[in-house]
Parts: structure tokens; sequence; C-alpha cells
């Protein structure tokens, strides 16, 4: 494989949950905010919101930034120019979850190379009517995801990824064998026991529905857990529907 600096910052990124209280600079902060507004766009659909401090950062991070999806900045500037947006919600708000994801990773690379690390928190569209009554946000913009950072307390080892053959499909989409769907599973689940990930701070999602435990911490890792998740949680959209209807987007 090729390497330079920034692929080796890209390999060794993993996500930080301790932080030193080490507050970065203005100078830091406005660099990283830079680097993401410096990431492609399709009509820079995105807001940041930044807070800095305080206990109800998640893991006590010195930083906090939501990425909001924001359509009132662009129906604003189109108004001055005489135009009303007449774009179906639904594709408004996949170009702003574009747009947000791609300035939000450059920020994250761009925080690595600096020292820096991070940790994606992915509830916030269950939060997004709190994050704008906290942050008094205009309709037609939509708290998508919080990024937190900091500089790291911890070290942690790089996490698993599925083996590129069950990642990267060249012309088109394969039938997987048992096997290959095997070989994923093991190279995931391997990975995570041998790093101890979910036995050290006492992982493991409680069964739903009166199944009966049949796992413990030397054979729970990432396929059974995150099965747990999308196997018993959030099985219906009206929550998140309401989310968006406050916020005025009509999905």
């Amino acid at each position: 494989m090729t390497k330079n600096s920034t692929i080796k910052a890209m390999l060794k990124r993993k996500s930080i949950r301790k932080y030193t209280d080490q507050m970065p600079s203005d100078e830091v902060i406005d660099t990283i905010v830079r680097a993401g507004q410096q990431a492609p766009f399709a009509s820079q659909f995105c807001s940041l919101l930044l807070t800095r401090g305080g206990k109800d950062i998640p893991y006590e991070a010195p930083l906090s930034f939501i990425f909001c999806v924001d359509a009132h900045k662009l129906e604003l500037i189109m108004a001055r120019r005489g135009w009303k947006m007449i774009t179906n919600d639904l594709f408004i708000m996949l170009l702003g979850i574009q747009d947000a994801t791609l300035v939000g990773e450059n920020m994250v690379m761009a925080a690595e190379t600096l020292g820096l690390g991070s940790c994606y928190i992915g509830d916030t569209p269950y939060l997004a009517n709190k994050f704008a009554k906290d942050f008094k946000l205009p309709k037609r913009v939509f708290p998508l995801v919080e990024l937190v950072m900091g500089y790291p307390a911890e070290d942690p080892p790089t996490r698993p990824r599925y083996p590129k053959e069950f990642f990267l499909f060249e012309n088109e989409y394969p039938q997987f064998s048992e096997e290959q769907i095997d070989e994923a599973m093991k190279v995931m689940d391997e990975g995570y026991l041998a790093q101890d990930y979910y036995r050290n701070p006492d992982i493991m999602i409680n069964l739903m529905r009166g199944k009966k435990e049949t796992f413990d911490h030397d054979t729970y890792s990432w396929t059974e857990h995150i099965s747990r998740k999308w196997g018993q949680w959030n099985q219906l959209p009206k929550p998140l529907h309401l989310q968006f209807e406050k916020r005025g987007f009509k999905l």
C-alpha cells in the first residue's frame, strides 16, 4: 500500500472517548473548521454549531460540533434573487447529509493531523428539536450529527473493518457465499475480541422480548452487538418524522 503522512493519519484514526482538559486554541479550531469548509459540496447545505467545554458534552470533551442540514441560509439568498425553493425536502435533506458528511470527514482528518481526536455521536436526529431550542435555530435547520473533539487522554488501537472483498465491488455487486459472510464476521468478531472491546467497559446490549441470553464476554462481539442494535431498536420512524416536521422539513 502506498503511504504518505496523510494516508498514515487516516489509517491510524479511531474514536476517542477520553480527553485531556486542554482546550484547543482559537487558531486550531479555526484551522479545523476551515479545512471542513473546503470539502466538496452539493449546495453548502451545512452549518456548524460549536460548544466549548461544559459537562453536557459527551465524554466531557472540550469541543462539540453539531453538523446541521441547513436550507434556511440558501432560502435567504434565493429570496434576495427573487426565487423560492421548490425542490422536494427529501432530496434537499439527502444533499444536506452529503454536505455535512464531507465537511465532517475533512474536520476529523484535519484534527488528527494536529494531534486531536474525535468521536461521532449518532443519536442527534432524535434530539433535533432540543438542540434547536438550545441554539435558537430557525426553521429549515436540522441538527444531524454531533462530533466531539479534543486532545486524547487514551490511545486505543484502531478498530477492525470488513475485509476488502466484503466492501469493494468492481463492476457489479456480488452474491455472497456463506463462506464469504463467515469470513467477514470472523474478521470483525475476532478483531474486537482480541481488543477486549466489549469486556473492559462491560458493554452488552440486553436482549428484548423475553429472549434468553446465550453470550458472555468470551463470545459477545461486534456482529452480535450490531445485530442487537438494529434488530431491536427504533422500529417505527414516527419519532423521527416528528423531529423533521418540527424543523420545517416535509419528508
